[in-house]
């Protein structure tokens, strides 16, 4: 008899309560959570959705403003580091206050053989250099610490692969370190803004099956920092978790915690975005697979399938079992019909469901795949709203808050199977706009239809799209309804663009490929109905870090200029 595919699928439970997120009630409830979720972490290729893995360094930014008043012995302008909203500062490997440049040499190596968990180690120094008068430009100094910076006042703070370090640089010639934080030996940093005076650091930790918590997910000049179960979130919809996700407030003078906050999420997609009202966290899961398959027997596959065959899978859904058992009952019902079938009608049922499944996914695409968002207020720390949308964002970029709403740019579908017979779901990108209680109030849908985005980008009540699969529609989108927004104009070009940003108020500068080649286009949206493409430069190198990090990207407004590497 043919042997039917063994299934792996991210299980929970229907959903049904996914606004909620709450705390673990002890070790024991964070035990049988990750055990409802265990088979989350197995997804083979022939049962996978198409959608792209999120790149965190991709996206669309904001300009930080220039610093315009210049007093004393500093020059009236200086450079700050390209940021995705204006007034939040983001780690970068060059920081400046007009006097001082303070440079970390990005150099790492990798141990030839190691596990996820273990970062990257840092090389070289953090140089000091005099920058202020130019014909004085001298080394004043360094440190034998390397690693994306950010400056604040007198304080530099280092991410230094494992470690955080404080550095008092009022004397440039003579730094002196304030304070050092460790992460535990299975954490990673996920990003750091510093805003008003603090920083806000994110990290994440491998969950530990066996003892989940309590977990310490960091040292503070050696003493831990301990959570308890009792304070780490859950959505109450069963979804992929393998890290605990940790948000601290950070006192960058002292080195002191003095706000911790963590939840349970995914390593390959879960996104962290920043506003100055709160930060956002996603995470993205599956609707109840066992349901939606026996909707499309039941609808589609009457004349297959024996009424017997449907009507188990229609009681197996309603089994109090856990998802797995579920799927693993499912395949053996279905292994048992088709095993006793002819070769010929076997083939037959197998192409008739391919076709009827692509059919299906096309009319249900946004049943299976969503992504749920939590916001955590900056004020007390705590979770004060959650929702969901249907499908997937490309990174923190996708997300963007404005008067109180959250637009989210999302990409559904792409290919998938049910129990080793495919269809191809045809993808398509919508754009959401969610109230301040993360409830849909406003969607565009249907953008791009087999393509994925590439990039994203969000201008006051403006929005602008792009995806690609042959040529690159760039999309124009009118949010200023946040109940009512719709798409104003598109343009297809050749090539894409995977990093947007905003000349002025009606040009829209798109950096990305065409070819092999690095292009540069600039566009015009001050007709929203009808965006123009008003010129293009073709670099003759095949390489940009901008295509990779923001914070390669650098405008020059009074100069009308702007600067980007090339390789």
């Amino acid at each position: 008899m043919p042997s039917f595919p063994q299934i792996f699928w991210p299980t929970h439970q229907p959903i049904t309560k996914v606004e909620n997120i709450e705390k673990f009630a002890s070790e024991e409830d964070f035990k049988a959570y990750l055990q409802e979720a265990q088979f989350a972490y197995y997804m083979p290729s022939f049962f996978a959705m198409g959608a792209p893995r999120a790149i965190f360094e991709e996206g669309m930014v904001l300009p930080a403003p220039l610093a315009l008043d210049g007093k004393g012995g500093a020059p009236e302008r200086i450079s700050e580091t390209t940021v995705q909203v204006p007034g939040i500062d983001e780690p970068d490997i060059v920081k400046t206050d007009g006097k001082e440049i303070y440079f970390s040499f990005e150099g790492y190596y990798w141990r030839r053989f190691f596990e996820e968990w273990i970062p990257p180690q840092p090389l070289g120094e953090t140089k000091i250099i005099k920058a202020f008068p130019p014909e004085d430009l001298t080394l004043d100094g360094k440190i034998d610490k390397t690693g994306d910076l950010l400056l604040k006042g007198n304080i530099l703070v280092i991410f230094a692969g494992e470690k955080i370090y404080g550095y008092d640089v009022s004397n440039p010639k003579s730094p002196q370190k304030k304070w050092d934080i460790e992460l535990k030996e299975n954490g990673l940093l996920v990003g750091a803004r510093l805003f008003e005076n603090k920083i806000y650091l994110v990290t994440r930790n491998r969950i530990d099956e066996f003892h989940p918590c309590p977990i310490e997910p960091l040292k503070v000049e050696g003493k831990p920092l301990t959570v308890e179960c009792t304070q780490i979130y859950h959505p109450v919809t069963k979804i992929p978790i393998d890290v605990t996700y940790n948000a601290f407030v950070l006192d960058p003078v002292s080195g002191e915690i003095e706000k911790n906050i963590s939840f349970v999420g995914s390593s390959e997609s879960s996104i962290i975005y920043m506003s100055v009202n709160g930060v956002y966290v996603t995470y993205s899961y599956y609707d109840d697979l066992i349901k939606f398959y026996y909707n499309f027997l039941n609808e589609k596959c009457q004349d297959l399938f024996p009424s017997l065959v449907i009507e188990k899978i229609g009681k197996l859904k309603d089994y109090d079992i856990s998802d797995q058992a579920k799927l693993t009952e499912l395949t053996i019902i279905m292994e048992r019909y088709m095993g006793g079938l002819g070769k010929d009608e076997r083939r037959r049922i197998e192409n008739e469901l391919n076709n009827r499944i692509a059919k299906y996914l096309k009319e249900h695409k946004r049943e299976l795949e969503k992504t749920g968002i939590a916001k955590i207020d900056l004020k007390d720390f705590n979770v004060i709203a959650a929702g969901d949308v249907p499908g997937r964002p490309l990174n923190q970029f996708s997300l963007d808050e404005y008067e109180n709403n959250l637009r989210i740019a999302t990409t559904i579908g792409g290919r998938f199977g049910l129990f080793g017979f495919w269809g191809n779901q045809e993808s398509a990108n919508d754009v959401y706009v969610l109230n301040e209680d993360l409830k849909i109030v406003g969607q565009v849908q249907d953008l791009g239809l087999t393509e994925r985005i590439y990039s994203a980008r969000f201008i006051e009540d403006k929005g602008y799209l792009v995806t690609f699969r042959e040529t690159d529609p760039f999309y124009v989108l009118d949010l200023s309804n946040p109940e009512k927004p719709e798409l104003k104009g598109e343009l297809k070009i050749p090539g894409y663009s995977s990093y947007l940003h905003p000349i002025t108020k009606d040009k829209i500068l798109g950096i990305g490929k065409e070819g092999w080649k690095v292009k540069i286009s600039l566009f015009d949206v001050s007709d929203p109905e009808n965006p123009t493409e008003i010129d293009k430069y073709i670099l003759d190198e095949s390489w940009s870090d901008v295509l990779q990090t923001h914070h390669a990207f650098l405008q020059d407004k009074k100069h009308e200029i702007f600067f980007l590497p090339g390789g």
